[in-house]
């Protein structure tokens, strides 16, 4: 497989993770960066552990998986890591400023006319390019979790996006085996805005004493023939992130995205979901408790 180009991820979380997978497997030489060494060893560990079980499952040839893990670099400095790179995919914590700052950063050390991609789920591309000496060169390309099982990229456009910029991005999209979607800028795009009200109306549901969050969830896996629960989405997703897309929603297309209470009382209280051990299900070593569901929403 050869190198074409180089690409540069902002964020070692979960998304972050998933993405670097993505482009170190399709043959990119790819940079994680992120500013907490503990997060970038486990994402380094979980990327190695997604191309083992790849590996043992017979789906990645041996030394596919060998040149894949090669390929990942990690750093704690982000002028290092996107030195020279023609895709910056940054995929930082949802508040504007962080993400503008990361752009107006890398962006000094990326190749000439890299493509500097966002993967926001529910900000504003056009004013996240704001950042940028050239917004025709920045666009939405958002991720679904997990990455390396999740086929669709949302790529969206700003007011500014090139229509060239728009070619590119697919074009990545295409190498590393996903099917992209091009979205006209809107708040919570498309599947954001979906899933923030399905996640939020299944909250209102547990918070009022409707059915257990086992039941809810099992309703929308086997009903709707959903791989995850809203409940269970959440969260994997992280219910501090829910709740500043739903607030984001909330102050730009109105009422119907108020928050649930629950959810403002369950990421004051620190359930965030699996990444903190609890959110409406509780986890040890990271694997779901069984029959853990809040009952009602009592915390």
């Amino acid at each position: 497989m050869t190198v074409e180009r180089k690409v540069v991820v902002a964020g070692a979380g979960l998304m972050g993770t998933g993405i670097a997978h993505a482009f170190a497997a399709a043959g990119y030489s790819t940079a994680l960066v992120d500013l907490n060494a503990e997060a970038l060893s486990r994402s380094q560990a979980s990327i190695g552990t997604i191309l083992d079980d790849g590996v043992r499952l017979g789906k990645v040839d041996a030394d596919a998986a060998v040149a894949a893990k090669g390929r990942l670099s990690i750093s704690t400095d982000l002028a290092e890591g996107a030195r020279g790179a023609a895709l910056l995919v940054e995929t930082v914590s949802e508040q504007l400023a962080v993400k503008q700052a990361v752009i107006t950063a890398a962006e000094a050390v990326l190749a000439p006319n890299a493509v500097v991609a966002t993967n926001t789920s529910a900000l504003s591309v056009t004013e996240i390019a704001t950042a940028s000496k050239d917004p025709s060169r920045v666009i939405g390309m958002h991720f679904f979790n997990p990455v390396h099982k999740m086929k669709l990229v949302e790529i969206v456009r700003g007011l500014a996006t090139s229509d060239e910029t728009v070619a590119q991005t697919r074009d990545y999209s295409d190498s590393i085996g996903k099917t992209s979607i091009l979205v006209n800028e809107a708040p919570g795009l498309t599947t954001s805005r979906m899933s923030a009200m399905l996640g939020n109306e299944a909250m209102y549901m547990l918070m009022e004493g409707t059915a257990t969050a086992e039941d809810i969830d099992t309703a929308h896996r086997l009903g709707f023939n959903h791989p995850l629960g809203p409940l269970e989405l959440g969260d994997a997703t992280g219910w501090d992130t829910r709740l500043a897309v739903l607030r984001y929603l909330h102050q730009t297309l109105g009422e119907k995205f108020r928050p649930c209470p629950l959810i403002i009382k369950m990421v004051a209280a620190g359930r965030h979901g699996r990444k903190t051990g609890a959110g409406v299900y509780e986890y040890r070593d990271g694997q779901k408790v069984p029959n853990s569901g809040l009952k009602g929403g009592v915390l």
